[in-house]
């Protein structure tokens, strides 16, 4: 008699969407999670794209001092010509040597009558640079307090006073006190000029903010996993809020670095545990859309409001205030959202995991069961508290091995032409907040149809051509010769397009090649590897100013290079998710060595037991 009970109770250990089934698919709770994490992600497409702004280099040349001893005919030459992709413009990091144009201008010889101008040496801009101020008012690039001339601006309640103090030495007390005030007043007192030989400075800092993202993803996951979907959430919120909130008072460029390390670490980690916590607690057929259009229309709606914020907070420490302010859409999430009860069931806690889903019953005004659980599947989510999965399992295989590598790869190419053509729309068009608007508006009909790509597309099909026609795309940015402006403006956007259609196809397509018991160490694996593309990319646009089309050829390459590498992978299109290591399908050419893995995998490995969809 007892046998057969506890046949019975295995008979009726069910998995999560089972248990519960009876919430419905599309009640008042799942629209309240859907929309809520939807929300959370807005702020994140602001943050991942106002460096940008807030970095961009202006046109400039260098600072000739007014005090300077030479005539007006002597200061029209004094800063060469030369010319740049075809188009003669001033120099921007050179100038005729000032003490001997001086002397010229003394004698009252004039430059090209007198004086072949051309056999002048030059030097450095010693006195600093001016910089254009047509489209910004400042920039971090633009930060500048020279040590001979300090020009401050400082703000006093109801009143602003414009001072420029000449020298550092001799100033009364007077001046002493002001200047001790600006400093204190204003946090713009460092000599920033991030160009010329400090130029490679605004791709660094980037780069930093991308090595933030890597290491804030993975110690997110640890945190999320120990500790929980809720408190990590929150956390990375505060930790993205309040970096950002502190780089508005930079004092110098190593302190904004610095700053913006965390400022990633803190946002692509909420956006991450966001998506984690939408799978998990929303029912199946929401989680499809909430993955492919909840989570990335959130990021895109947040990104299309950039440059319209930007457009008129021409000031890059003004247009961080209004950053920092849209966390404020953080503050009612925290009654809105509440603990995956998937994680808890998983944990162990099946008295809070039980409250949850009772509240959540209450709320779509249904009927819970009396018991929530069975005994089965109460032993069974015990049991699996105390499994452990680790990288050993990926590594010890072969076929997963390599069809990490091949995934890894895959991921890389994908954030290299994603977060490349981000960084570099204020480079698009001559305008940077219509390049950027359009940037961002053409993820819409991307997600979309990168959806119905996923619905009725095999998956060979959808990652060779997204990324094969942005490959396409991007090459013929400026491989193709026009007088037309307006055609690599297109161009770019159309690869845009599909680079952000393949980004999404790519996510789930890894997740359905790799077993339950390992699938998120393996995305884990691939995530981090998509880190160096994001590291690097700030790095390939600044190639431009080498040679204007070697970004484009570099990124073009690889993702056709990449549209042919995914035929390696399996076809996963109407397949079920595999389970077990056994279960996975091989990568091409891989038939005989894969069934020699699949009989070892059929023996009793702890790490290899099946898993629940809990």
């Amino acid at each position: 008699m007892k046998g057969s009970e506890a046949a019975a109770d295995d008979s009726e250990s069910r998995d999560y969407e089972s248990i519960t089934s009876f919430l419905g698919s599309w009640g008042p709770f799942q629209r309240r999670i859907f929309l809520a994490l939807a929300i959370s992600i807005i702020p994140n497409g602001f943050f991942g794209g106002y460096i940008v702004f807030v970095a961009a280099t202006p046109p400039h040349h260098c600072h000739v001092p007014e005090n300077a001893s030479i005539s007006e005919a002597w200061r029209n030459v004094t800063i060469p010509m030369e010319t740049v992709d075809g188009v003669a413009r001033r120099s921007s990091c050179s100038r005729l040597n000032l003490e001997i144009v001086g002397r010229y201008s003394d004698k009252s010889f004039l430059p090209n009558v007198d004086v072949n101008v051309s056999e002048i040496p030059l030097e450095s801009c010693r006195d600093g640079w001016k910089h254009s101020r047509e489209i910004y008012r400042s920039t971090i690039v633009t930060e500048v307090s020279n040590e001979s001339a300090i020009n401050l601006p400082l703000v006093v309640p109801g009143r602003r006073w414009h001072s420029t103090l000449q020298g550092s030495k001799g100033h009364t007390n007077h001046q002493l006190l002001l200047v001790f005030c600006c400093r204190v007043g204003s946090f713009t007192a460092q000599k920033w000029d991030l160009v010329c030989d400090d130029a490679y400075k605004s791709p660094l800092a980037t780069s930093i903010h991308y090595l933030g993202v890597l290491v804030g993803g993975f110690l997110s996951g640890q945190i999320s996993d120990r500790f929980g979907r809720r408190p990590a959430l929150f956390l990375t919120m505060a930790i993205q809020t309040v970096s950002i909130t502190a780089q508005i008072f930079s004092p110098s460029w190593e302190i904004f670095a610095l700053i913006f390390f965390f400022v990633g670490a803190g946002g692509n980690s909420n956006y991450t545990i966001a998506f984690v916590m939408g799978a998990e607690i929303l029912s199946p057929k929401a989680r499809v859309f909430f993955c492919s259009l909840g989570v990335f229309m959130g990021s895109a709606v947040g990104y299309m409001a950039l440059p319209a914020v930007a457009y008129f907070l021409r000031d890059w420490q003004t247009l961080l205030i209004a950053s920092a302010a849209s966390s404020a859409l953080y503050v009612p999430l925290w009654w809105l959202v509440p603990e995956s009860p998937r994680w808890l069931l998983f944990q162990g806690r099946l008295k809070e995991a039980e409250d949850i889903l009772r509240d959540a019953a209450r709320s779509n005004n249904v009927q819970a069961p009396d018991e929530m659980f069975t005994q089965a599947e109460t032993q069974k989510a015990l049991a699996m508290r105390d499994e452990k999965h680790n990288i050993s399992v990926i590594v010890s295989s072969c076929n997963m091995f390599s069809l990490t590598v091949v995934c890894s790869f895959l991921w890389i190419v994908v954030n290299v032409g994603y977060y490349a053509l981000v960084l570099n729309t204020s480079n698009m068009h001559s305008d940077p907040y219509l390049s950027c608007f359009l940037s961002a508006v053409v993820e819409v009909p991307a997600y979309i149809i990168a959806l119905l790509l996923l619905k009725y597309g095999r998956r060979h099909f959808c990652q060779s051509s997204t990324l094969f026609f942005g490959g396409v795309f991007i090459l013929l940015v400026h491989l193709i010769p026009t007088d037309i402006t307006s055609i690599p403006v297109v161009l770019e956007i159309l690869g845009k397009f599909c680079m952000t259609s393949s980004f999404c196809v790519v996510y789930t397509y890894t997740s359905e090649i790799f077993p339950t018991v390992v699938r998120n160490t393996a995305m884990g694996c691939c995530s981090m590897a998509a880190r160096i593309g994001t590291i690097t990319a700030p790095f390939i646009i600044y190639l431009a100013k080498y040679y204007k089309a070697l970004p484009y050829i570099l990124m073009g390459g690889m993702a056709i290079g990449g549209a042919f590498l995914s035929f390696l992978l399996p076809e996963t299109f109407g397949k079920v998710l595999p389970e077990t290591v056994s279960q996975m399908q091989p990568i091409c050419g891989w038939r005989g060595g894969h069934e020699k893995e699949a009989e070892q995998e059929d023996k009793p490995v702890k790490y290899q037991t099946k898993e629940s969809k809990l």
